[in-house]
């Protein structure tokens, strides 16, 4: 009888061996970047794609017993999203807009696990399934080799109706934006460029970018070529913005392309160091935050110069 109660007891806490392990990639992840990349902030793929799962898994060998409908799994499992994304907010200190931005992906995961314990445990296994395991050792290997740093691009273009000359007066720093911003994530609390302020037009001259709520970039002008292009450093930004954690933004320039026909081509670019995986997933945001910067700024420009006309 002995033997008996400890080996159902082993069963019964085997699922907690999912979370351990999650955690245990969660810091082999941590520590490889710190040795190997020297980058901190990452935030990684078990977070938010083996912790998810693995809960999903769990809830459903705990309700084997039960007898808990599909439906009313569905619904339980939602309740655990919930806890999960309040859970992300108290230890690790994400913020409401990193939250909007993951909560898919949790959700998804979560119930995809959900799905997988049940058809699982339909086939009356007792223990979590060797395949469940295997996947989850392949995560941990994908999670290393592939969550290294990757720099890429953002290029945006408007063209304006007056000269380059008219154009460029307003490139190096420009007043302040007084319209509400309408890109809808700006609206519920993500900082919006208002304003650029130089301390001078040549190679060297330090530069800021002024968000709204007192956010600020320090740049740092590395590239100037008058009615051409600007290129500049970011050199220090702010910690404040949650969104900062996981994204360093490294370089941004300004392009002005004469058409020739009194009509100035003006292409806004900006690279950035994307932090967190999956990176296919979290790149479509980065780049679309990317984007509403560009054109808040660059319809602001276009405004200013084609005024002058």
């Amino acid at each position: 009888m002995i033997c008996k109660h400890e080996q159902e007891t082993s069963d019964r806490t085997r699922p907690y061996d999912f979370e351990c392990v999650g955690l245990l990639v969660v810091k082999l992840t941590s520590f490889t970047f710190e040795q190997f990349y020297d980058v901190d902030g990452i935030v990684i793929l078990a977070e938010f794609v083996l912790l998810p799962f693995a809960m999903g898994i769990i809830n459903t060998y705990f309700w084997k017993d039960y007898d808990v409908s599909g439906s009313a799994s569905w619904g339980y499992g939602f309740i655990s999203f919930i806890i999960a994304l309040f859970g992300s907010a108290f230890f690790m200190g994400e913020g409401y807009i990193c939250l909007i931005i993951v909560s898919p992906l949790i959700f998804l995961f979560m119930m995809s696990g959900i799905w997988a314990g049940r058809a699982i445990f339909r086939q009356g296994n007792n223990k979590l399934n060797v395949s469940v395991a295997g996947a989850i050792v392949a995560f941990m290997a994908i999670n290393v080799a592939f969550a290294g740093p990757s720099e890429k691009v953002v290029s945006d273009r408007i063209v304006i109706q007056a000269s380059p000359d008219q154009v460029w007066k307003y490139i190096v720093s420009f007043p302040a934006i007084e319209e509400k911003p309408s890109y809808w994530m700006f609206r519920i609390g993500l900082p919006a460029p208002v304003q650029s302020v130089a301390e001078g037009e040549f190679v060297g001259a330090n530069r800021q970018c002024v968000f709204n709520g007192g956010i600020v970039f320090d740049e740092k002008i590395v590239e100037l070529v008058p009615g051409r292009k600007l290129t500049f450093d970011i050199v220090k930004q702010p910690e404040d913005p949650e969104i900062m954690g996981h994204l360093e933004l490294r370089r941004g320039q300004f392009v002005l392309e004469d058409n020739g026909d009194g009509t100035t081509t003006l292409i806004g670019n900006s690279w950035y160091d994307l932090k967190v995986r999956p990176s296919a997933y979290f790149d479509w945001w980065t780049q679309d935050i990317i984007r509403a910067v560009h054109i808040r700024v660059m319809e602001h420009i276009k405004a200013l110069a084609e005024n002058d006309n």
